[in-house]
């Protein structure tokens, strides 16, 4: 007797649907399994665009100089190489592939305005620093030149600053007096939020000009950080490079001397901590893939058990002249389909789980084309591994034999 492939499928549902608690516990597994796959693929994903998005707000062409501490015998000195204005010339000089230079000194202080005070980062800084930066203005406008070198009293404040001072309208702001540090400065501008990257959040700072902080607030010709835009990503390399020779002549270092100072590569650091939340990311899969295995291997004691109860059943369809493919077929068929239906199930419980991390404790999530196909062929892998043991034994049950079985 031949049986078609419709009729075999038929026959794996029927018998599927006759047995539904067992069919649905046999897919719990499953289910779980998937689920968990989906749910930590999608935070690994959120993870990896979280950081690619901070790294992306302070730019791909941006580097970062920081001065640190000098080794000595492997002790560090209890000074530390300062930055100056004489290592920015020297950058500006001898460095071509730099476009723009941006420097700034900073310190936290208390803020007053009205009857509202905080304590934030006031940032003394060029005129340049919106487009080194890479910031924008939400009000009003950035301090210029002028004000810079008349020295004048006048202030930008972060996005975050408003709220900390009980300010919901920036415009409402403009104009108004602040005081920083008990001096009166005049707020000019408002910058747009930028969020939170590696060097701390970027929204609670107030700027003002890099003289009138120094005179006014700093008091000192320390820098605390320089940094210098690149005019194209695959000029990064040749731009750090002259920025270390440069450094190296303005602080008169010998040959075999180490750099008493550090470049950030903004772009080697996405690198980077991409392929430790790619790692991450995979572990994660990893350890939920185990109770995959776990499900695989129920839907295998299960097949087996039913093998052992529809032994008559077989021994009757092999009498009417049902093949060895046939039977293997259809169990085989039951499997799959079991691992399939717990697949999509899964694969709806861990979308769900990731938009309920998201919502409730705020985590990143991000479930993308890959990690659905990858948990769906791997669920259908699990129904043929585990289902051919079960499949094969009930296709070679003898059917005498099976006919005989009480």
């Amino acid at each position: 007797m031949h049986v078609s492939l419709t009729e075999t499928l038929s026959i794996s549902f029927d018998a599927l649907r006759a047995n539904k608690m067992r069919s649905m516990l046999t897919m719990l597994g499953i289910i779980i399994g998937i689920a968990a796959v989906i749910t930590m693929i999608a935070l690994g994903n959120g993870a990896q665009n979280a950081i690619t998005d901070r790294i992306a707000r302070l730019g791909t062409t941006v580097l970062q100089i920081n001065p640190q501490r000098v080794h000595s015998s492997g002790v560090h000195t209890e000074q530390t190489v300062k930055l100056t204005t004489k290592d920015v010339d020297m950058i500006t000089e001898r460095a071509p592939n730099v476009v723009a230079v941006n420097w700034q000194q900073d310190r936290d202080l208390q803020v007053t305005l009205k009857n509202k005070n905080t304590r934030v980062q006031i940032t003394g800084t060029p005129t340049n620093f919106l487009e080194v930066r890479g910031f924008k203005l939400a009000q009003g406008r950035m301090f210029t030149a002028a004000d810079d070198a008349a020295r004048r009293k006048v202030a930008v404040l972060g996005a975050d600053v408003l709220a900390q001072l009980g300010v919901d309208d920036p415009s409402a702001v403009l104009d108004e007096q602040v005081r920083i540090g008990g001096r009166a400065f005049t707020i000019v501008g408002v910058l747009a939020p930028k969020g939170a990257g590696f060097g701390g959040d970027f929204d609670q700072q107030i700027l003002i000009p890099f003289r009138t902080g120094r005179h006014e607030i700093f008091g000192t010709d320390r820098i605390n950080d320089i940094w210098t835009l690149v005019s194209h990503e695959d000029s990064i390399t040749m731009a750090m490079a002259e920025i270390q020779g440069a450094l190296r002549r303005s602080h008169r270092l010998r040959s075999g001397q180490a750099d008493d100072f550090s470049i950030r590569n903004q772009a080697d650091l996405l690198e980077t901590m991409g392929e430790t939340t790619k790692t991450f990311t995979t572990l994660l899969a990893g350890v939920a893939a185990v109770s995959l295995l776990v499900g695989g291997i129920g839907i295998m004691n299960i097949m087996l058990v039913s093998v052992t109860e529809r032994t008559r059943e077989i021994g009757v369809r092999k009498a009417l002249g049902a093949t060895k493919a046939n039977i293997l077929f259809q169990f085989l068929a039951e499997a799959v389909i079991l691992c399939m239906a717990g697949g999509a199930l899964g694969v709806a419980a861990g979308m769900a789980g990731a938009l309920q991390l998201s919502s409730s404790m705020g985590w990143k999530t991000a479930v993308d084309a890959q990690s659905i196909l990858l948990a769906f062929a791997f669920a259908s892998g699990i129904g043929i591994v585990f289902g051919v043991w079960p499949a094969r034994r009930a296709s070679t049950l003898d059917p005498i034999e099976a006919l005989r079985y009480e």
